[in-house]
């Protein structure tokens, strides 16, 4: 069954049995607060404040029956997640276009309000180590969560401590810094067989071939020095040319 399909009945379900939907509030945070948090951010859009409404919500996860039963949704919702809580099981209407995700959660995000984070079956690690991943998800930032649940005399002296504080650099440094540790700790098979070409199967039945290329992780795809290696080989890659996992030259007869 597809994930809006199966939040239309959790919602149909909800009001057969003579309940909301959803309650009016979540670990005793109302939306009504959030709108107040997100009026001073000058981000008061009824999606922002009902994605971050969605992202409070306690209950199991809906990453299904192999999520381990301790995961809470508020601990890690996916996009289509988030999409259908609020468009289905908060509005009662069609889940959210997942696009429009630029909106309702990019904006939070890009100040540390939300965080990415990865669940790989077992456990939450930050950041999004495997790209497009189904199992790619946001939180709220942890202190973020705190000025939504501090006292009625306490939030805005929280939010403004938090808003003074250097927090797109400083946390952009730290999801750097988590993203790195979260790549060493999920295994990407895709990156396994790269590797197990160039380290075993070359040197035993490939002899006399040489490595020019390599294409086995994020960010600059071509360094400083593959150029030289390519140049030193008469190769050059254009913008629009398919980029191969791994690329090798044979020695002997020149040959790639």
């Amino acid at each position: 069954m597809r994930l809006d399909e199966r939040i239309q009945k959790m919602r149909q379900k909800a009001i057969a049995d003579g309940n909301g939907p959803v309650p009016s509030s979540f670990q005793g945070v109302g939306k009504e607060r959030i709108h107040e948090v997100l009026e001073t951010l000058d981000l008061n859009h009824s999606d922002i404040v009902d994605a971050v409404f969605a992202l409070l919500d306690p209950r199991p996860s809906w990453f299904g029956k192999n999520a381990s039963k301790n995961i809470r949704f508020s601990d890690a919702a996916t996009t289509a997640h988030v999409a259908c809580h609020v468009g289905i099981l908060q509005r009662g209407v069609g889940k959210l276009d997942r696009e429009g995700r630029d909106y309702w959660l990019k904006p939070l995000r890009e100040i540390g309000g939300i965080e990415a984070v990865y669940f790989d079956g077992e456990v939450i690690v930050s950041g999004h180590p495997v790209s497009k991943s189904p199992n790619s998800a946001y939180r709220l930032e942890k202190g973020f969560l705190e000025i939504l649940k501090a006292g009625e005399d306490k939030w805005k002296e929280s939010l403004s401590q938090w808003i003074d504080e250097d927090v797109k650099r400083a946390r952009l440094a730290l999801q750097a810094e988590e993203s790195e540790k979260a790549r060493r700790l999920v295994d990407s098979k895709h990156v396994d067989l790269i590797r197990a070409c160039c380290e075993v199967y070359a040197p035993r039945f490939l002899p006399g071939f040489q490595i020019v290329f390599v294409d086995d992780a994020d960010g600059n795809r071509i360094s400083t020095d593959d150029q030289k290696t390519l140049q030193r080989a008469g190769l050059v890659f254009e913008l629009d040319d398919a980029m191969p996992d791994v690329l090798m030259r044979n020695t002997i007869s020149q040959h790639i």
